[in-house]
């Protein structure tokens, strides 16, 4: 075989350090099984044969920019995964699409001064080149686009029957608002105190919004973690502490003077003895009702608008300074009648509880804090049974157990024990009830963007709020608006959209203008791949009972919360609807790492981003793949390294010329010596099994692709070695040589496809590699029959061994004692001791 010359174009690069030769001929290969995988449908799957069907799906991407590698990291992954099952015998599907609405792809529009359609599917078209570049393949037959009406209007259709089934509702109430975006947000998507899109610092608006009741799924979501066996458990905890379930009681204060109850949550129920005032949280609908008329009205309203615009996030910090107002109100305490003022608190959030908590000073570290502050009481109800505690002296709050004192009829009970019991006091004396809490909030889906699903609702004078009928979806989005964003939804502003009938009456209605959160489509599109153009229902029931739950979803941790905990409530709303026979959507699940450059995360105001375009211009695709899986364990984080580009580059060099060498020497003269050519066939023969047996293994048990490419390049390098040493052809050995290079092109095939491809090609195959069964190995074959043993004297490496495989420890001491460089370093000394690690190590233990 000759050489490839390096094409003049100046775009293709350096190959790698080898000159201007090209190592092999990339840039005709790719393109041309690219197109052969096209033509022959390979990614193709028929969904009607549900017979070893395997559903592998990858998290679809926001078309808001071009793909840079650290994106192909999740779909490189996927790709393999999907080769490597098609050749395993299953019916593979691995659909793709686009989540094409919402923030994202807008913002991405307004910054190219387009609208975000053109923009949007001229990203998508973008983004298709790109992952067909990296010979990342799928069924495009089903690609579906969240943005197109075909899609969306099933989204809308979901939110009518979670409205008809009481889960979708609008209320009033405050909201995180983001002043860049101009739009609300969910709670999972503020980040540290930002907006996660844009980073700006979120404030609190209060608005009236659309919320999906996720909180009425809130116990399942939780308690079903413990049959998703094979997610991470990384992300499982997440869920859970995001749920954050927790057991109390919620006790009815009534408020004094004005025939109302305050509703208080707290898990410690064994302090209320000594709670000496009340905090609510700035956002808690009572608060104007309760500061109304008070002294110095307007400055108290001034300070609570304060608290409120400080981010939750510091709010939440335990280290933030305390801050607070006295409303002029107080409840009565039900255990002991006393008077407990009502103070508004920055620290307290809605977020948890009811919003409003009774501070216990002595036995709370915030309250503490708070109390010192404003030389608010602080009476001890729990003392340490070591040293008695003084609230006089008392530096910091007591949360350890303890005693209970000052507590009337439970003084001298363990604190522990009292939960339960001053519990039942309550509700035997209608004073509250044990009850459970949850952190989760109800998803707020509204936004104040153009770009998004409209929300189906109608408002009528006379038949109120009024749900858009099947027949009449889906709402079309407008394309003629002013979609900047103003803090207001553009819809308003757009009187067609909005001036309509009401689908009851057919008086004159109005339309709702605000759009849906980009989550609510993501929440659902794995179940339209299965039928994605069935036009009378959102997908086949029957088909998708068969295909789901998937049996392998990949994407980023990010996506943790936000929409993987959606996605697992719109299933088991749809499950409990009778659409579908399944109450979780993801079988298994894989979480990559990113890949960084310069220590950060890719990012263009970083300048650290790196494009895939150039790469696969100057080394291949396969280069990329390979580098990409190689980089390291995959649910890690790894840095990205150009050089590493070139030693994947070089290795595939050097498969291409063992390949080639291979088929030459399959033409040559036999000049073997036989006792060599034995040894030498028996080692390479196990080695390949063993390598089977090895990515096999690491493929099955958690995708360690850098295991798997590590234990190629070893069998590569043995081949090699092996070839070298042998000039012609022999029955025995060429046989072996030949199984280890046609198993070495199988195992790197769904790594590296395309020049796995051509080589299987020129070994005279005739149908595409992925037509071919994987390999299985051969159990005899992989026994090591001789075993090389370090020899340590003292615990350092003195000398190696060979001995049969099955020795006993007895012949083993006798051979090691026999050996010379074991012999010259004991001398005449006496062995204290000698230490046999089965098959793995001996250690003689002399005498110094």
């Amino acid at each position: 075989m000759t050489e490839y010359k390096q094409n003049s174009d100046p775009a293709h690069g350096t190959r790698g350090g080898a000159g201007d030769e090209r190592l092999y001929p990339f840039d005709t290969i790719e393109p041309k099984w690219q197109k052969y995988w096209r033509d022959k449908r390979l990614f193709n799957c028929d969904t009607g044969n549900t017979a070893d069907k395997y559903y592998c799906l990858m998290m679809f991407p926001y078309p808001s920019a071009a793909l840079h590698v650290g994106h192909g990291r999740n779909y490189i992954i996927g790709d393999v995964v999907a080769r490597y099952k098609m050749m395993r015998g299953y019916n593979v599907l691995a659909p793709m699409g686009f989540d094409s609405f919402g923030l994202p792809a807008e913002n991405a529009a307004i910054k190219g001064g387009m609208h975000p359609r053109t923009s949007t599917l001229k990203n998508i078209d973008t983004m298709k080149k790109q992952l067909n570049q990296w010979g990342v393949e799928y069924d495009w037959e089903r690609e579906v686009i969240s943005c197109l009406p075909e899609y969306y209007k099933w989204t809308q259709w979901i939110f009518v029957k979670l409205y008809e089934k009481g889960l979708a509702y609008k209320k009033k109430a405050f909201v995180n608002w983001c002043p860049s975006c101009k739009t609300v947000l969910a709670n999972e998507q503020v980040v540290n105190g930002g907006c996660e899109r844009c980073s700006t610092e979120v404030n609190q608006k209060e608005l009236e919004q659309w919320f999906f009741r996720i909180t009425h799924y809130a116990e399942r979501l939780l308690k079903d973690l413990a049959k998703l066996t094979e997610w991470p458990e990384r992300v499982k905890t997440m869920q859970a502490n995001w749920i954050g379930k927790s057991e109390g009681v919620e006790i009815d204060f009534k408020i004094d003077g004005m025939g109302e109850k305050l509703k208080c949550f707290t898990t410690r129920v064994d302090t209320i003895y000594g709670a000496t005032f009340i905090a609510l949280a700035p956002e808690h609908p009572l608060v104007n009702t309760l500061v109304k008329g008070c002294e110095d009205e307007k400055a108290v309203l001034g300070s609570i608008q304060k608290m409120r615009d400080e981010s939750k996030i510091s709010r939440s910090q335990s280290e933030v300074e305390k801050e607070g107002v006295f409303t002029g109100k107080y409840v009565i305490n039900p255990v002991n009648d006393r008077k407990v003022p009502i103070w508004i608190a920055n620290y307290i959030l809605m977020e948890y509880g009811t919003g409003a908590i009774m501070a216990v000073p002595a036995h709370d570290e915030r309250d503490f804090e708070f109390a010192g502050k404003y030389k608010l009481p602080i009476e001890v109800v729990i003392d340490n049974p070591k040293k008695s505690i003084d609230p006089k002296t008392m530096s910091e709050a007591y949360t350890e157990e303890g005693v209970m004192v000052n507590s009337g009829k439970f003084n001298g009970l363990p604190s522990r024990e009292s939960i339960k019991k001053i519990a039942e006091f309550f509700e035997e004396k209608k004073f509250g009830k044990r009850t459970v809490q949850y952190k989760l909030r109800d998803w707020l889906i509204s936004r104040q963007r153009y770009w998004g699903a409209p929300i189906p609702m109608v408002y009528c004078q006379k038949c109120g709020v009024v749900a858009v009928p099947d027949n009449e979806l889906p709402v079309l989005l407008p394309e003629s608006v002013e979609f900047r964003p103003t803090g207001e939804s553009p819809l308003k502003f757009v009187k067609d959209f909005v001036n309509t009938k009401c689908p009851k009456c057919n008086s004159p209605a109005t339309r709702e203008t605000d759009t849906m959160d980009t989550f609510v489509d993501s929440s659902w599109y794995f179940l339209r791949y299965i039928t994605p153009r069935s036009s009378g229902k959102p997908f086949d029931s029957d088909l998708v009972n068969k295909w789901l739950p998937v049996d392998q979803y990949i994407g980023g941790i990010e996506h943790a919360i936000l929409h993987l905990l959606y996605s697992r409530f719109i299933t088991k709303f749809l499950h409990d609807i009778g659409i579908i026979g399944f109450d979780e959507p993801f079988k298994n699940l894989f979480t990559q790492g990113m890949i960084i450059k310069d220590g950060a995360k890719m990012s263009k105001s970083k300048g650290n981003v790196v494009s895939p375009d150039g790469l696969i211009a100057s080394y291949g695709a396969d280069t990329v793949r390979l580098y990409t899986l190689f980089i390291g364990p995959p649910e890690k984080d790894a840095e990205w390294s150009d050089r590493g580009v070139e030693g994947a580059y070089r290795f595939l060099g050097r498969v291409w010329r063992l390949v080639e060498g291979v088929i030459l020497l399959n033409k040559g003269a036999d000049v073997t010596a036989k006792e060599s050519r034995d040894k030498l066939a028996e080692d390479l023969r196990r080695k390949t099994h063993q390598t089977i047996k090895k990515v096999t293994d690491d493929l099955e048990g958690g995708f360690h692709f850098n295991t798997v490419i590590s234990a190629i390049m070893e069998l590569v390098n043995e081949t090699s070695d092996v070839k070298v040493k042998v000039s012609g052809k022999n029955d025995k050995l060429t046989k072996c040589l030949n199984e280890a290079v046609e198993n070495i092109v199988i195992l790197l095939s769904p790594i590296v496809p395309h020049i796995a491809e051509e080589m299987w090609k020129m070994l005279g195959k005739e149908n595409s590699i992925f037509k071919c069964k994987w390999p299985s190995y051969d159990k005899n074959a992989i026994i090591d029959k001789v075993l090389t043993i370090p020899v340590q004297i003292n615990g350092r490496l003195r000398s190696k061994v060979e001995v049969p495989a099955g020795i006993d420890n007895e012949a083993l001491k006798k051979q090691v004692m026999a050996d010379p460089k074991v012999k010259s370093w004991l001398a005449d000394k006496a062995v204290k001791d000698f230490i046999i690690i089965p098959k793995k190590l001996v250690n003689v233990v002399i005498s110094n």
